[in-house]
């Protein structure tokens, strides 16, 4: 066997080498098939017992829904009402774990205003909901939340109409920046001993006497045909679940759109009821997120494609509460993701399907799961690999997520009060040097040192806004990426972030991308042209009035995940 990388932590292109000659080689105790928040977090559970670990999934880390949630770490205030208290209190003792010890540089807490439109009976109704919501948050992580009346809510969000509210309170819950923690849970499950290999596809299970002994897969980079053993698999495949059988999976479409921070003008986020749910206007950077929708997606699960009904739909439900309404040209950003919920019997509306996950044996040696919401995806895969460890011919110990930080979270609280001084020492603007720091905590420091051994990478990727050449070059040979939609979708936000969807930085950033992976000219003219293609279908579908159409329009792109010849 060729030894390990020299740094366990870093996906560069020799760990995933490494890792395939694993797979060829070993006999796992666990097969974890899907990259997102789910498969990633099962990966870093099961290792951290002790067990042998492998991780494959066909495209890239969180290129699911795992990269296009709400970004928010959250109860569910909407789950009160629905009388669900026990997801409601997981979830905010997880949020209150990655807050404070598991990931503090990727978990951050950001306030909301929830308008008031009813005198008397709504205020002390809204009250008691949130003082609830606070308690069962367990020891204080966010702040509590406070009243306001109708003149203080506008100080705080002038661009609220003044008929829109008679007064507000104003909570707290907390944002993470979803890609980036499905690397970090990639990275940390490599930290302890996982072969992880993004770009392989499985094929079909692998059984013995009637028990799954493994997969048949396929490295789609090299086509590569691939037989990986493992004593037991478990299915993390998110909305390419089961639409059928004993774990049904009905995938429900959720959309956002960004639009710039200066076409709202508010101090604080924004969450209003709707019709069915609940509509989130959610600071992001120099951005807003607004969204989401919540609407069944019977077509391929491997292209969610916002229509202009979807888009229409949102901004109607953000202009209701607008000075100044939206339109399309305030639109920087729009994108789609598809929740893996698990169908009910009796329940048509997806709005009513429970957020609950639901792990189920499949049959000898295969589980699966489904469900969910990303704030309590430890809590989902610790429940996957309990599963699956029951299975295992010997004992295996409990888990140990609750107390394993993800890489960057040790050291970042000092590397925050140091951040004038690491500015001083890289000649970056201190203001720079706190994004790096939200984005990488104490692994800054990797980036740091590459920003001194090659000085040109300091400056941003043309037209990605405010992303570093290093950003690029440190996706490469530390995240796992392999593709330019990597960088610009996922390890970069600038496909959501920037108004041509990062066309404009693609050659750059490929450019980057060729020199740390080997590409030649071909091969990375194909990359430019595919991620062009891809935006290309993405603007196409959004300008077709419903579902059915946006994703005709959408399948005219290339394949999600395309082919390509050593």
């Amino acid at each position: 066997m060729t030894a390990a990388p020299a740094d366990p932590t870093a996906l560069s292109p020799g760990h995933r080498d490494w890792s395939l000659r694993r797979m060829a080689d070993e006999v796992f105790d666990i097969l974890v098939v899907g990259g997102g928040v789910t498969g990633t977090g099962a990966a870093l559970d099961a290792a951290g017992r002790g067990l042998s670990v492998a991780l494959i999934e066909a495209r890239d880390y969180a290129a699911g829904a795992s990269s296009k949630s709400s970004k928010l770490i959250h109860g569910g205030l909407r789950y009160l009402e629905m009388l669900d208290f026990a997801l409601v209190r997981e979830a905010l003792r997880e949020r209150r774990l990655l807050l404070t010890e598991l990931a503090p540089h990727l978990v951050r807490p950001v306030s909301f205003l929830w308008p008031l439109t009813h005198r008397g009976w709504e205020r002390p109704y809204v009250g008691a909901g949130l003082l609830l919501y606070d308690s069962l948050g367990g020891r204080r992580a966010v702040p509590r939340a406070r009243h306001l009346s109708r003149a203080g809510a506008l100080r705080l969000a002038p661009a609220l109409r003044p008929d829109a509210l008679v007064g507000a309170v104003q909570f707290y819950d907390a944002q993470e920046d979803d890609a980036r923690m499905v690397a970090c849970l990639a990275r940390t499950a490599a930290g302890h001993g996982a072969a992880l290999a993004t770009n392989v596809r499985m094929d079909g299970l692998r059984t013995e006497a009637g028990r799954v002994t493994g997969v048949t897969a396929r490295d789609l980079l090299t086509e590569a045909d691939l037989t990986i053993r493992a004593r037991h698999v478990a299915l993390a495949t998110g909305a390419w679940g089961q639409r059928d059988g004993a774990l049904r999976v009905r995938p429900s479409k959720g959309v956002h759109i960004v639009v710039p921070r200066s076409s709202i003008r508010m101090g604080t986020g924004l969450l209003t009821r709707t019709e069915k749910s609940v509509l989130f206007v959610i600071p992001w950077g120099d951005h807003w997120l607004i969204g989401d929708t919540d609407t069944e997606w019977p077509h391929d699960p491997g292209r969610p494609a916002a229509s202009r009904g979807d888009i229409d739909y949102l901004l109607a439900k953000a202009n209701r509460m607008l000075r100044r309404p939206l339109g399309h040209a305030d639109i920087e950003g729009v994108f789609a993701g598809l929740r893996p919920l698990v169908a009910a019997p009796g329940t048509e509306d997806t709005t009513r399907l429970s957020r609950e996950h639901t792990v189920s044996p499949v049959g000898p040696g295969l589980t699966a799961i489904a469900g969910g919401k990303y704030t309590t995806y430890r809590v989902m895969a610790r429940d996957l690999i309990d599963a699956a460890a029951a299975d295992l011919p010997r004992p295996v110990r409990r888990s140990r997520t609750a107390a394993t930080p993800l890489v960057g979270a040790a050291g970042y609280r000092q590397h925050w009060a140091g951040r004038q001084r690491l500015a001083a020492a890289s000649g970056l603007p201190v203001a720079q040097v706190e994004r790096l720091l939200g984005r990488y905590g104490s692994a800054v420091d990797d980036l740091l040192g590459l920003l001194r051994a090659r000085p040109e990478l300091g400056k941003p990727v043309e037209g990605a806004g405010p992303y570093l050449a290093a950003e690029v070059v440190y996706a490469c040979t530390h995240e796992g990426a392999v593709r330019l939609d990597d960088v610009l979708a996922r390890r970069t936000r600038a496909a959501i972030e920037v108004r041509d969807r990062g066309v404009a930085a693609a050659p750059h950033a490929a450019a980057l991308m060729a020199a740390e992976l080997g590409w030649d000219a071909a091969r990375t003219g194909r990359e430019v042209a595919r991620y062009r293609d891809l935006v290309a279908a993405d603007l196409a579908a959004q300008s077709e009035p419903d579902d059915l159409r946006a994703y005709q329009a959408h399948s005219r792109a290339p394949d999600p995940v395309p082919f390509y010849a050593p």
